[in-house]
């Protein structure tokens, strides 16, 4: 299978790289820095800088769009918005500009979203069949590049939404920012510590990437975040007794506030997102509960 991905050079995408090569799948990576992909992505992993480097007659069978800025990096000022969407929604109108050009198309469109898709959800638990509770940045965000990629239908290709929750991995993401302050004994709650956290491990997160994929019927949305939830509280304490660590410390949400603006909605707020799709059709999760994800990855950290 030729596929072809946008945003492979990230975390998801390297070891969605390092998976599908073993696999004896062809890939080839949409990237800024093409020469930086084979070292990245894996020797067998083809860089280019613009998608007309690939020949018309050389036939694709799925386009894996998960490029985007990092949204939870530095305050949204307007030049930081402006970044944001470019990177998500104009990129996915680049993408499906060049497949309407483009007389052979693949049959298939994964492309990346988030749980941040609901905005801020409170005690509600959230499945696929619900709608955005409360719309701030990151919501608005999401629902317009959902948009953008669902235009690929007119064109004949079935389209699988991802909305990914926090990833947890040793070589990036989410846990690489608290490995510090934890390990110094600086970790703790944020805000109230009551805002669900949706995550998911690494090898499930490339694990039901693969899963849909291959899964012939699979199309719309999927909450990609396992099974079991947790409040940041909860959150906190685990990650802290995986790294032997107190975990007492709690960020004000009023420093937040005054430090990040709108961004710290992202922190003080959650998602009680469960993987309703995934579950019922078929995948299995390899990490359920929160402290087993945490401790296989602790050693690494």
């Amino acid at each position: 299978m030729h596929i072809l991905l946008t945003g492979g050079t990230g975390l998801i995408g390297r070891h969605l790289c390092q998976l599908w090569l073993s696999q004896g799948h062809r890939l080839t990576v949409w990237s800024r820095e093409p020469g930086q992909v084979p070292k990245r992505c894996g020797s067998g992993v083809r860089g280019i800088a613009r998608l007309e480097e690939l020949e018309p007659d050389d036939p694709l069978d799925a386009v894996v769009n998960l490029a985007g800025a990092p949204i939870a990096d530095r305050p949204w000022t307007a030049a930081r918005r402006q970044l944001l969407w470019a990177s998500r929604v104009t990129l996915t109108e680049q993408l499906l500009s060049w497949l309407e050009r483009r007389e052979q198309r693949p049959g298939l469109l994964i492309s990346g979203s988030a749980v941040g898709w609901y905005g801020d959800g409170g005690e509600r638990e959230l499945t696929e069949a619900s709608q955005p509770v409360k719309e701030d940045f990151a919501s608005q965000l999401c629902i317009a590049w959902e948009e953008t990629a669902q235009r690929a239908q007119t064109l004949g290709m079935r389209v699988v939404l991802v909305r990914t929750g926090l990833v947890l991995a040793s070589d990036g993401g989410f846990l690489s920012r608290l490995r510090l302050p934890f390990k110094l004994g600086l970790g703790g709650p944020i805000g109230n510590g009551r805002q669900w956290m949706p995550w998911v491990h690494i090898e499930d997160q490339i694990g039901l990437i693969d899963f849909l994929l291959q899964h012939n019927q699979a199309s719309g949305p999927y909450n990609a975040c396992a099974p079991e939830p947790v409040r940041n509280r909860e959150f906190a304490r685990r990650l802290g007794r995986a790294l032997h660590r107190p975990a007492l410390l709690p960020l004000p949400a009023l420093v937040l506030k005054a430090g990040l603006g709108e961004l710290s909605t992202l922190l003080l707020g959650g998602q009680r997102a469960r993987p309703v799709r995934l579950l019922a059709e078929g995948f299995t999760f390899r990490f359920n509960d929160l402290q087993s994800a945490l401790d296989d990855l602790s050693d690494r950290l």
